[in-house]
């Protein structure tokens, strides 16, 4: 690892020798992503203390080792013996029970920079569960693999409210799970005792590429931070009647379905002239059991950013969902990423495909507001 590498939450707390926790009973959000950066788990370095006692670990979606694409049970970790509950299963966020006798629960997840990750309701819900319960919340920070500058996308709205969607927060928030984390306890008045462990040396136009860190895949089919980019446009869609290349080698890199001419949708999202990106007609058969179009030969487009600083994935997904709803009327189920967006007046654009449909696909001015008050970082 170069000696320039951007410090993570956890390893400014490794150089400043956990001052901030001695003494303290800890719990631990984590998973495979959750590493310092000589490569150590970061439940290893806590297990390890004698000046602080961790007690426990939760794990988020995907599981502790970040490979499941389904619910997830409580279980054991063998290198501790520690317990893992999980925040993905029976409960969304620690129970009072298992917040008994922790003084601090830390947050040490690699998010993506997406509305409709579920990493960032885990640490909404996490504070709320905290808070509640009188327990400190600690972020250890982490970059934002596709930058701190770009906000686009439309806002998700109140009534909408899921796992993917915990917050009016843009489709790309380009903030960082510090950030959000400032966000969500002032904006939902939930006032947990919350600290940041800001990053060292991070800045908003850094990429993942700039940060000296080797990627790791933060779950299972995000394996690039190109993937990570197309996501916010292209995972959209993904609760519908398409696939988006999960159970393939290019998961988000692609979509497609069996009954798509991957050539003509190609070539009318070309002529959208999206800047940064090139596409191509693809070809493509999904191989795992649990994700759509099992084992079905599917038609489609294959997506090649070529300049990630002025590629737009948010104009890339209105782009996919107008030419579908234009070419497919009939066969794209397109009411069903009602819960992705988070917002029923979109769905109602969509339908009636409305020219106000560009105008519905900003964020909210007051969104920049409350995004201001909350930044760390410059």
């Amino acid at each position: 690892m170069s000696h320039q590498a951007i410090l993570n939450g956890i390893d400014v707390l490794l150089e400043d020798d956990f001052r901030a926790l001695r003494d303290l009973r800890v719990a631990v959000v984590a998973n495979h992503s959750s590493i310092t950066l000589d490569g150590r788990r970061t439940v290893d370095v806590l297990a390890q203390r004698r000046d602080l006692f961790l007690t426990s670990i939760f794990s988020p979606e995907h599981g502790p080792q970040g490979n499941v694409d389904a619910t997830v049970g409580d279980s054991t970790d063998e290198r501790t013996g520690l317990p893992i509950y999980s925040l993905y299963g029976g409960s969304y966020r620690p129970t009072p029970q298992q917040l008994h006798q922790v003084d601090a629960v830390l947050y040490d997840l690699q998010d993506v920079g997406c509305r409709f990750y579920t990493y960032i309701t885990t640490l909404g819900l996490l504070l709320e569960a905290c808070g509640e319960n009188g327990v400190a919340v600690y972020v250890l920070d982490r970059p934002n693999p596709i930058g701190g500058l770009d906000v686009e996308g439309p806002c998700s709205d109140s009534d909408h409210e899921s796992f993917v969607a915990y917050h009016e927060l843009p489709l790309r928030h380009g903030m960082t799970v510090g950030e959000l984390a400032r966000l969500f306890n002032a904006e939902r008045n939930i006032n947990a005792q919350l600290k940041v462990v800001t990053m060292g040396g991070w800045q908003r136009s850094f990429w993942h590429h700039n940060t000296g860190q080797r990627w790791i895949d933060p779950s299972p089919n995000i394996r690039d931070v190109t993937a990570a980019l197309l996501f916010p446009g292209v995972g959209l869609i993904e609760g519908s009647n398409v696939s988006v290349g999960r159970g393939t080698g290019n998961p988000f890199h692609v979509f497609g379905a069996p009954w798509m001419d991957g050539e003509a949708v190609a070539r009318a999202v070309h002529e959208r002239t999206i800047p940064g990106l090139r596409c191509e007609s693809a070809a493509f058969t999904p191989q795992d059991s649990v994700h759509r179009h099992y084992r079905q030969p599917c038609s489609g487009v294959h997506f090649i950013v070529e300049d990630e600083q002025s590629f737009s994935p948010a104009a890339l997904g209105l782009a996919i969902i107008e030419i579908l709803r234009e070419r497919y009327p009939d066969v794209w189920e397109y009411r069903s990423i009602e819960k992705l967006l988070g917002r029923s007046d979109l769905i109602e654009a969509i339908e009636d495909r409305s020219p106000e449909l560009e105008t519905l696909w900003k964020p909210d001015p007051d969104f920049f507001e409350a995004r201001a008050r909350a930044l760390l970082y410059g």
